[in-house]
C-alpha cells in the first residue's frame, strides 16, 4: 500500500497528490500537521530529516522531495510528464521549476514567517505572497506555450507543479486576470479528475 506523509495546503504534497491520481494509484494519508509542528516531531524526522512534507512510501522504497517523488512515479507508471525529446524535457522543466524552485520556497510559511517578524511587522503575510506569486506566475505566463496545458496538448510536470500554485494564488488573493494563458490552462486542468481530486478541500485534513 502506497503512504503519502501529507499535509493538505502543502503545495508539494498536492502535486504529489495530482500524479498519484494520475496513475489510477490509491494510497494511505498520514496527515503530518504543519501547524502544530508535527514535521519537526523525531517520528517525522525519521522519515525525512529537513523536517518537510510530503513523504512517499511507494513499492518498497521511501522518498523525500516532490519533484523526485512525481518523476518517479512518472517513470514506473508511464505517465509521460515529460516530453520524449531533449528539448521539450528542458523547457518542461524549466517551466515545473520556475514555480517549484523559485515561487514554492520563497512563499514556504516558515520563510514568510520569519521575514514578517524580522521585519518589525513591517512586511504582511498578505504583501509578501501577492508580490512572489504575482511575480512568478507573471514570468510563467510570459514561459508557457498556452495551449490548453502548460507544454503542448498533454499534461505535464509543468502542470502538475502549476496547479498547487493557482490555489495558493487564489488564497492570498493574488489576481490572475492578466494572465490569459495560465487562466486557460487551469480551465483545462480543472476537469481532469486526478486535479479535482487531489484539491486541498478534497484531501483529508
Amino acid at each position: 500500500m502506497i503512504k503519502l506523509y501529507d499535509y493538505w495546503r502543502s503545495s508539494a504534497s498536492y502535486r504529489v497528490r495530482i500524479a498519484l491520481g494520475l496513475a489510477g494509484e490509491s494510497w494511505e494519508t498520514v496527515i503530518v500537521n504543519l501547524l502544530e509542528a508535527e514535521q519537526q516531531s523525531d517520528a517525522h524526522l525519521s522519515r525525512n530529516p529537513q523536517g518537510l512534507v510530503p513523504v512517499l512510501e511507494i513499492d518498497g522504497n521511501r522518498f523525500t522531495q516532490s519533484l523526485a517523488q512525481i518523476e518517479y512515479i512518472d517513470e514506473t507508471r508511464g505517465l509521460g510528464l515529460l516530453p520524449p525529446d531533449p528539448v521539450g524535457r528542458t523547457e518542461v522543466r524549466a517551466l515545473s521549476y520556475a514555480v517549484a524552485m523559485d515561487i514554492h520556497p520563497v512563499c514556504n510559511l516558515r520563510v514568510v514567517k520569519w521575514a514578517v517578524e524580522h521585519s518589525g511587522n513591517q512586511i504582511s503575510n498578505e504583501g509578501w505572497m501577492q508580490h512572489f506569486i504575482g511575480e512568478g506566475l507573471a514570468a510563467y505566463e510570459e514561459m508557457t506555450q498556452g495551449g490548453p496545458f502548460s507544454y503542448g496538448d498533454r499534461v505535464t510536470l509543468a502542470d502538475v507543479c502549476l496547479m498547487p500554485q493557482l490555489y495558493n494564488a487564489k488564497r492570498w488573493g493574488v489576481e490572475l486576470a492578466h494572465l490569459p494563458k495560465i487562466s486557460r490552462i487551469k480551465d483545462s486542468l480543472d476537469q481532469i479528475p486526478a486535479f479535482q481530486n487531489a484539491h486541498p478541500n478534497n484531501s483529508p485534513h
